[in-house]
């Protein structure tokens, strides 16, 4: 819940704000632990709050790497964690991401530590993000740590855009075609049809096919509409469950060429956040845990899991990855073995990394490609076909009374 406060502090000024908490006295706490007295507060409207918040304003991952590399250039440049982050919050375009900096500001003058302070805002900054700042914090690298988040956050950002734009064409291809096709049997077909029944001669088969599809989207094209819109609600109710999650994941992983493509930008991520994390000094299970609550995908998670109770229970990371051969392939098990061996597990997972997202630039690259011309085709062919069993009839009764 969203909380709209007026507050004064140690020094006597007022300080107006909104803080997200589960509930009232928690967010009166929260304000307290800040060193702030809380003169009212109230909580916003419900869905006002919602739609302000999740529909109207959110936080992009393009605006936290912006923000990862000004905290990383001021932090250089000495600049205090409370003065940096007070200036961002009055300088930053995007006006929740300056509410969210502004409520950091205020913990770090309560005494709070920046990673604590940022660990108050999941929906912006991830679980893997304030672990990687923590270790900041204890190796006193923050401006490092900082410039290594936003050049994992870009990798990640530019690979994730990248697969779905690749997605978004053949998406907007197949229902176009659909749109053509209900149009034509709806608009064009019936004046055709009845030109056609009108002439009294023998109607071919498939003319016969297509006048029946348009009697039936005319007829009972309303309850065919009610019955695609129960469909899609259903579907996403499914997604609401979690073994409706789990099945849906699956199936995306199953499908000819995209199933693979997701494949490919899962290992890349996994690697990378493992590479970017062991390598500044995380400890393995504590990265591996946070590499799958941010992998995307709930099949690479449990896999995650049990990798890393593999782990704690004395396998090595080669051997815990190796009992997941169907969806881990041989060659990251072989390359993490040689890593394990020669003590360069970083240097390897990155490399990985690197191959994986090469790979997946490559699989889009081919995806799309491929099916351009598939969807042309398939589009020419579906149109060509129906207007060939309309009017081949049409041009036979022409050619009759000549």
């Amino acid at each position: 819940m969203l909380f709209k406060y007026k507050a004064i502090n140690d020094t006597g000024v007022n300080k107006e704000g909104e803080i997200d908490a589960p509930s009232r006295d928690i967010a009166i706490s929260g304000l307290q632990r800040r060193g702030l007295v809380v003169i009212s507060i109230k909580e916003e409207g419900d869905n006002k709050s919602f739609l302000k918040i999740s529909f109207f304003e959110r936080v992009k991952t393009k605006d936290v790497v912006i923000l990862s590399r000004q905290i990383a250039t001021l932090f250089e440049a000495q600049v205090s964690a409370l003065k940096a982050f007070t200036m961002l919050a009055t300088n930053t375009e995007n006006k929740l991401l300056g509410r969210k900096l502004a409520q950091v500001s205020d913990d770090l003058q309560a005494g709070v530590s920046i990673s604590g302070a940022l660990s108050h805002h999941p929906d912006v900054f991830s679980d893997f993000y304030v672990n990687m700042v923590k270790v900041g914090e204890e190796t006193g690298k923050l401006n490092q740590t900082f410039l290594h988040l936003a050049d994992y956050l870009d990798r990640q950002y530019s690979i994730t855009s990248k697969t779905k734009n690749a997605l978004i064409y053949p998406a907007f291809v197949i229902v176009t075609f659909f749109v053509v096709m209900t149009l034509m049997f709806v608009v064009v077909i019936p004046k055709l049809a009845a030109i056609i029944l009108d002439s009294g001669q023998e109607t071919p088969f498939f003319t016969q096919i297509v006048i029946g599809i348009s009697n039936l989207f005319i007829n009972y094209g309303f309850f065919v509409l009610i019955f695609l819109v129960l469909l899609g609600i259903w579907v996403w109710r499914l997604s609401t469950t979690a073994k409706g999650k789990v099945y849906l994941d699956g199936l995306k992983l199953s499908v000819p060429a995209v199933g693979n493509l997701y494949k490919k930008l899962y290992l890349s991520r996994m690697t990378d956040n493992l590479s970017t994390m062991l390598s500044s000094g995380v400890p393995i299970i504590r990265a591996i845990d946070i590499t799958g609550q941010v992998v995307g995908s709930l099949s690479y998670k449990e896999i995650l899991t049990d990798v890393a109770d593999g782990v704690k229970s004395g396998l090595s990371l080669s051997a815990a990855f190796g009992k997941h051969s169907g969806q881990i392939p041989g060659i990251l098990v072989q390359m993490i073995q040689v890593g394990e061996e020669t003590g360069a597990l970083g240097t390897i997972l990155k490399t990985l990394a690197d191959f994986y997202r090469r790979e997946v630039d490559d699989a889009v690259d081919t995806l799309v490609g491929l099916i351009e011309p598939i969807m042309i085709v398939v589009l020419g062919l579906g149109v060509g076909i129906l207007l060939v069993s309309v009017l081949m009839p049409i041009y036979n009764m022409a050619g009759s009374i000549s």
